[in-house]
């Protein structure tokens, strides 16, 4: 088992107003796992990815990747964990304004011991020719391809994808959707995916559903049913 949570607890507020938004989380997912977070809002999904990305910790419970346990880290050694294990897509690109479309994904490069070749990526981005604008002069959908190529030089062992097509129209949503399938296959990298959309969870290994902080079905599909033939 690559990945494992055993109860995942986490709350927000003081007092009277203290909210349990994680309520004793169990997981476990494989290495090169596709797996998608499906919940309403509120039900806890983002929350639970930011535990697992180390930029929140949890309450109580374990994370365990690999052989390192999480709670045993310093801060020194989270950052050298989400430096060499973690790369982030998030819904909003948060691109470098003032940097190239190379330049944007040369600064995960220089995060990795092992980067991927960032010409490699280019290519598999459908970014190549793209390769010396500044993200002001892409569409949204090339900045999300940008956003990806960052994450992924870093060859990161998990890739936190959180709704990474929601500010997409469905043409270039399934697009990302593809690319970021194709990662999975062509890299290996475990791949957690949030989102609102009930219809992407068929392209995925494993489906989790979230409602009221606890995990309400746990089950994997037998088929996945490639990106451009999912029921938008």
């Amino acid at each position: 088992m690559f990945l494992k949570l055993n109860q995942i607890k986490k709350s927000f507020g003081t007092g009277e107003n203290r909210v349990q938004v994680l309520k004793g989380i169990d997981l476990e997912l494989e290495k090169g796992e596709f797996c998608v977070l499906l919940g309403p809002s509120g039900s806890g999904k983002s929350t639970l990815l930011n535990i697992i990305g180390g930029i929140d910790s949890a309450d109580s419970g374990d994370i365990i990747v690999g052989s390192n346990k999480m709670a045993d880290m310093k801060e020194k050694q989270l950052t050298k964990y989400r430096r060499s294990h973690l790369g982030y897509i998030f819904q909003r690109y948060n691109l470098i304004s003032n940097l190239t479309v190379r330049e944007n994904i040369e600064v995960g490069a220089y995060l990795s011991k092992n980067p991927l070749s960032v010409d490699d990526l280019l290519e598999t981005l459908g970014l190549k020719e793209h390769q010396n604008k500044l993200p002001n002069q892409l569409s949204g959908g090339q900045q999300q391809r940008c956003s990806i190529g960052r994450a992924l030089v870093k060859n990161p062992d998990i890739l936190l994808c959180d709704e990474p097509t929601g500010a997409l129209d469905s043409k270039t949503s399934i697009e990302i959707l593809k690319l970021i399938n194709e990662v999975n296959e062509r890299y290996g990298n475990t791949i957690i995916m949030v989102t609102h959309n009930d219809g992407i969870k068929e392209m995925a290994d494993r489906v989790i559903k979230l409602k009221d902080g606890m995990i309400r079905k746990n089950y994997t599909n037998e088929f996945r049913t490639p990106a451009d033939m999912l029921d938008w």
